[in-house]
Order: C-alpha cells, then sequence, then structure tokens
C-alpha cells in the first residue's frame, strides 16, 4: 500500500460516511478518522424525524450505524484519531494524527460541531457527575429525580421533551425567550400544564453548586433577583460550536464564528482541502444538507484526483 493515501477524512459523522460512499464505490483509497462516535451528533440524538426516508423517524444511533455500515462495505476505513495540525507539504496534504504525520493527495474535513459550555463555575468541575450535555446518553441515570435544562432553542426543547421520561421535574432556564419552533413548544405545554415542566425566562445561570462532590443545586437570577434551584443533574443546550481548533495557525481560512469558508465546489483557500457538513461556513446544520453536502464534496474530491492523475 502506498505511503501516501488518495483520501483521509477527518471526521466520522453522516456527511463523511457519506462521501466515503462514493469514493469508495469508485475504488478510491479512503480512510477516516474520528476522535470520539462515529456518526458524530447525529449517533447520540435520540430520534431523528426529519431524515428523509424514514416516516417514523429513526433513532440517530441506529442511523450512525447504518452509514457506517454502508461505507466499510464499499471498502472505507474507520480508524480511531484526533486530528491535531493540517498542512500541505510539495504538493500533499501532511495530517497529523495522534502525533503521526499521516500523508494524502486530497483530505475532506468534516469534523462538524461540538456542544457549547456555559462557562459558569461548577460546570467543569462537575462534568459527569451531574453536568451532561447528551440527554440520549445520560437521561436514564435520572429517573423520578429533579433536574434542569440550560437553554430555549430547538435542541433545549427536544432534550427537555425527552427527559420528561425520566424526570419528576425539569426547570428550563432560558436567557431571553423561548426560541424553538412552534412544534416543540407546543408538544411542550402539556408537561407545563402537568406541572412536570417550569420556564424559567429573563434567567441567566450563576453556577453548578455540588454536594459531597455531586451537582446539587444551581444558582440563578430570575428577573434581576438570585434564586437557588435544588437539583440532582444540569442538562446544558445552548447551541454548537465548530470543530476547528485543529487548524489553528494552518492556511484553511475560516469566517468569524470559526467555520470552514468553501467555494461552491466545497474546495477550501487550500488546494486539494475539501470541508462540508456542519463544519462549513453556510451550512445549514441539518443530517439531511449534511450528507447532501458529503456526496457533492465526493464528486468533487473525485474531480479533483483526476486533474492530478492527469498532471
Amino acid at each position: 500500500m502506498s505511503d501516501i493515501r488518495d483520501v483521509i477524512m477527518i471526521g466520522a459523522g453522516p456527511s463523511a460516511l457519506t462521501a466515503a460512499i462514493y469514493t469508495t464505490r469508485e475504488d478510491i483509497d479512503t480512510v477516516l478518522y474520528e476522535k470520539a462516535t462515529i456518526g458524530g451528533l447525529a449517533a447520540i440524538t435520540d430520534v431523528v424525524d426529519n431524515y428523509p426516508g424514514f416516516p417514523d423517524g429513526i433513532e440517530g444511533m441506529k442511523l450512525a450505524a447504518q452509514l457506517e455500515k454502508q461505507a466499510e462495505r464499499f471498502g472505507a476505513h474507520i480508524e480511531f484519531g484526533e486530528a491535531s495540525r493540517i498542512r500541505r507539504e510539495d504538493g500533499v496534504i501532511v495530517s497529523t494524527i495522534d502525533g503521526v504525520d499521516v500523508k494524502s493527495k486530497a483530505l475532506l474535513i468534516a469534523t462538524g460541531s461540538d456542544y457549547k459550555k456555559t462557562g459558569v463555575p461548577g460546570e467543569a468541575e462537575y462534568y459527569g457527575r451531574g453536568v451532561h450535555y447528551c440527554a440520549t446518553c445520560d437521561g436514564a441515570y435520572y429517573r423520578d429525580k429533579k433536574l434542569v435544562v440550560i437553554g430555549g432553542g430547538n435542541s433545549a426543547i427536544q432534550e427537555t421533551l425527552f427527559l420528561t421520561r425520566y424526570a419528576s421535574h425539569i426547570d428550563v432556564l432560558i436567557r431571553s425567550e423561548v426560541k424553538a419552533s412552534d412544534v416543540l413548544v407546543n408538544e411542550l405545554q402539556k408537561y407545563i400544564d402537568n406541572g412536570q415542566v417550569t420556564l424559567h425566562l429573563n434567567t441567566t445561570t450563576e453556577e453548578i453548586l455540588a454536594t459531597d462532590g455531586r451537582v446539587s443545586a444551581v444558582r440563578i437570577r430570575e428577573a434581576g433577583a438570585e434564586n437557588t434551584i435544588e437539583t440532582d443533574g444540569v442538562f446544558v443546550f445552548i447551541g454548537l460550536k465548530p470543530n476547528t481548533g485543529f487548524l489553528e495557525g494552518s492556511d484553511v481560512e475560516l469566517d468569524a464564528q470559526g467555520l470552514i469558508k468553501t467555494d461552491e465546489h466545497y474546495t477550501t483557500s487550500v488546494p486539494g482541502i475539501f470541508a462540508s457538513g456542519d463544519v462549513r461556513s453556510g451550512a445549514t446544520m441539518q443530517i439531511a444538507s449534511a450528507v447532501g453536502e458529503g456526496a457533492a464534496a465526493a464528486l468533487a474530491l473525485r474531480e479533483y484526483l483526476d486533474d492530478l492523475n492527469r498532471q
């Protein structure tokens, strides 16, 4: 096997897995490196209701597993490893994965996004000991317990709805107003009406408190007044940030939010490096569009490799 692969993909979420299906079907040597969970955030989503072809919805983990299986069927190699540096040297893309340089003719960055943190005291200290970012992963630990959810967008309300399966009561802390879709708000209303969910508008989280090393309360400021809410756990859903930290110091151009700039062919500012999915500037942050971008990026990769071979 050559020391220079045809294509390396950083990330193994829906966008990269789809791109890998396209490249490997055309016998393009493809390796994907994933630092965390194959399937990305899709894999830890309870139910995906708006992905075409599944009229009853599909579990996020199941969808991710099917994408992985399909990519591997055509010959994609998926390995665990974290990228720390990307650069172009002598016409070859060099990616540093877990401290080891790997070379490829082309590179697709599809690292997606990660959960934003509040930054309040206690959040980092008690992560995994009462502070969580994935209701699907950790909600079942809180059966008949009190919970706090921080956030008021679609993800926060959707995850709150999921947590009602377990929690006896949920306090939702929202900095301003609810910004979720009407469909989600209407579904949440029945839990508000029966007293299982309480919304706290115009409320900021000041500190996450603990007793004996585990979360026990949250100190808040609501309508200008300080208060403390007792809770067994805190789930934070305040948005996403792009996984582009490893591009610091590279020639890959980012926008003001840290997302990767591309042209209409998903090409970045560095020849041979492409980007698709939620990490790309202008992405819609939807699984269906991430999959479409992966397919389009794969076609652009193929064209780029064909041009190289003709030189």
